[in-house]
């Protein structure tokens, strides 16, 4: 029972529980635009990543790192630091789901899923080691 509560507690796991809730904001979003209101691939892609950046940032910073901001300064700050990791993997992103969709001709949804996982991994060294860095390890 003890070993199931350090696992609750830990920050990796909390990290897979929001990533899997900021993968799945970015599905629907996705999906909804793409499939049920026909837009575009490419800019469905895009406005779904920035919709999964937003929920991202406040769900990371509350239940993942637990970061508290002394001041205003310091929250714009942490704010944009984690916009633009994000942004970073962004790129990634749109740049695999256009190859996997637009080359390589897979399906919209399996492409964007794999590129997820590639995200998902990515993202959580970005936050840990370079936004939500509260233990002072790397600025």
């Amino acid at each position: 029972m003890r070993n199931i509560r350090l696992i609750f507690k830990s920050e990796a796991f909390r990290y897979i529980i929001v990533g899997g809730c900021t993968t799945l904001v970015n599905l629907l979003v996705f999906t909804l635009m793409c499939e049920i209101l026909k837009i575009d691939v490419t800019i469905s892609n895009i406005t779904s990543v920035f919709v999964a950046i937003l929920f991202a940032y406040v769900t990371n910073k509350i239940f993942v790192f637990s970061s508290h901001c002394k001041n205003y300064r310091e929250l714009i700050l942490e704010c944009l630091k984690f916009i633009s990791a994000r942004l970073i993997t962004m790129v990634i992103e749109v740049g695999g789901v256009y190859l996997l969709v637009n080359v390589l001709g897979q399906n919209a949804f399996i492409g964007k899923l794999e590129t997820q996982v590639i995200v998902l991994i990515s993202n959580f060294f970005i936050s840990k080691l370079l936004v939500f860095n509260t233990k002072g390890e790397v600025a």
